[in-house]
């Protein structure tokens, strides 16, 4: 007799990663394990050495560092609390009726193939505002899936795929670019003090990314992933009544009239404008994503105010929405059976803490920078090891900033000598640091992903955490072929690959 195959459910896999964590710091600690890297001074324009080595985890210190740090590290995870939050407006939405009502008149007479195409497409425009996206969309298209009859995992990993693998896809400068942009500067002008790079340095091939990546990622979600999930087709078809269709209307004007006046409150420079917007921000993008911004830190309040006034809205012209109570209801609706959610992210949580604070993470990204710094290639050959290099490290270090800035001292000087911009160096990293974002359980959203997964899943089979990988797969492979196709191709042919920005460069100090 064949033993029936045991499926670790995600939460264990994440206490089973983080003894192995607490384990593998120990043993590469006595090894004395540790990397150096350069690093810029921003005030002296000047290159510094660092030093990282590995904490030892599987001692005392370490494990005061666990006992001291688990409920603050949960508490202040940065998907929790945004999770929460969003699920209370998307709750009324679907409570009311209005994501039903909303859904079914948006797929009845489209093809599914364009609704798809519509969600990634969306998905991948909407990584402007950062990780925000992923707690937003991923709700969304599982509902958009789920009324549109169709397995609403699809549309999970859908838009988990394109937030994820497009996370460096932005037709306009993110916060994240901005930051990363204000390093690359600080590396360049170690080489030429007078070097600048435009805003709009990487838009055309942004555009050119945009639109394969989007008509791609439809194909692999429509060919490879919707036929290995279970069929929901057979569900009855919902009619939309004219009281329904009046609701649509009202919900949505007001949803409409809301963003308008989000819109005029992020405009600087009109009257009683510019409110929500960081004053001390010298260029529009960190007025609007800076650490001041009332837009930026209260995006997620002011996404969830808006579903609760559509809903609101829908609900009291169709009378699902009857008194207080039924608000206050709907309201708490998406929260139930949360439980099993907030006990993944908490040990989610606890192996991410463990692991940042065990520095293995920053060790091999540093090692990387050695590596690079002594390299002899120039061309194609260091572009492939570059964007190779930076795609395995963000397996260990999700954060991108933190990366960029350990790296940059060593690749962009490199690359400046042989040729190639700073610009196309940032634009490389880019794109080397999506091709595995959804790849590792290390990236906070990661569990976001897991968690939705769990919550839509209605067949036999149980959600785990290297079965949710396997769905991410083909994505990562054709974004990797995509990005490096096009990369080389602008690297051959010499085209700009933004306004005023090239892939060469010619420096002078």
């Amino acid at each position: 007799m064949f033993k029936k195959k045991i499926k670790l459910s995600p939460i264990m896999m994440f206490i089973i990663l983080t003894f192995i964590t607490i384990i593998l710091s120990g043993v590469l600690h006595l090894f004395n394990v540790q990397s150096e890297y350069t690093t810029v001074n921003k005030v002296t324009n000047e290159l510094v050495n660092n030093v990282i080595e590995v904490k030892n985890i599987f001692s005392g210190t370490g494990i005061k560092h666990i006992v001291t740090t688990a409920v603050s590290g949960f508490v202040n995870f940065a998907p929790l609390g945004a999770l929460i939050i969003i699920l209370i407006g998307i709750g009324i939405l679907e409570k009311t009726g209005f994501m039903k009502s909303f859904f079914t008149v948006l797929t009845r007479n489209s093809k599914r193939y364009t609704i798809t195409f519509i969600l990634v497409l969306i998905s991948l425009m909407f990584s402007i505002l950062g990780d925000i996206g992923f707690v937003i969309m991923l709700p969304i298209g599982a509902l958009l899936f789920k009324y549109g009859r169709r397995n609403p995992l699809g549309g999970i990993i859908a838009s988990f795929a394109s937030l994820s693998f497009g996370y460096g896809i932005n037709l306009f400068l993110s916060a994240n670019d901005s930051s990363l942009l204000d390093i690359t500067l600080n590396a360049a002008r170690l080489l030429d003090i007078n070097y600048n790079i435009s805003l709009f340095f990487s838009v055309f091939i942004m555009i050119v990314a945009l639109i394969v990546v989007s008509l791609v990622f439809t194909n692999v979600t429509e060919k490879r992933i919707m036929p290995k999930l279970s069929r929901v087709e057979g569900e009855e078809e919902v009619v939309i009544t004219n009281k329904e269709l009046r609701g649509l209307v009202v919900g949505i004007g007001l949803g409409i009239a809301y963003i308008l006046l989000i819109i005029y409150m992020i405009i600087p420079g009109l009257p009683l404008s510019g409110t929500l917007l960081d004053k001390s921000g010298t260029i529009y993008i960190d007025m609007l994503f800076g650490p001041n911004s009332l837009f930026n830190k209260g995006f997620i309040f002011i996404v969830t105010l808006l579903f609760v006034i559509v809903g609101l809205g829908y609900g009291l012209i169709t009378k699902s929405i009857k008194n207080n109570n039924d608000i206050a209801e709907s309201l708490g609706t998406s929260l139930d059976g949360i439980g099993n959610i907030l006990v993944l992210l908490f040990f989610a949580s606890l192996f991410i803490n463990v692991f940042e604070e065990s520095n293995i993470g920053l060790v091999i990204v540093g090692g990387f920078a050695k590596i690079i710094s002594s390299l002899n290639f120039t061309g194609i050959w260091l572009i492939l090891i570059v964007f190779i290099f930076v795609a395995i490290a963000n397996l260990f270090t999700p954060s991108s900033i933190v990366k960029w800035n350990m790296l940059s001292g060593s690749v962009v000087p490199l690359f400046m000598n042989a040729s190639i911009s700073p610009e196309f160096a940032q634009l490389i990293f880019v794109a080397g640091d999506s091709v595995t974002k959804g790849l590792t359980p290390l990236f906070a959203y990661f569990v976001i992903y897991i968690a939705f997964m769990e919550k839509y899943n209605k067949s036999d089979d149980t959600v785990t955490l290297f079965g949710s990988m396997k769905y991410m797969a083909p994505y990562a492979a054709y974004i990797t072929v995509i990005w490096f196709a096009l990369i080389i191709s602008f690297y051959l042919l010499g085209i700009p690959i933004g306004i005023g920005s090239f892939p060469g460069v010619i420096y002078g100090a």
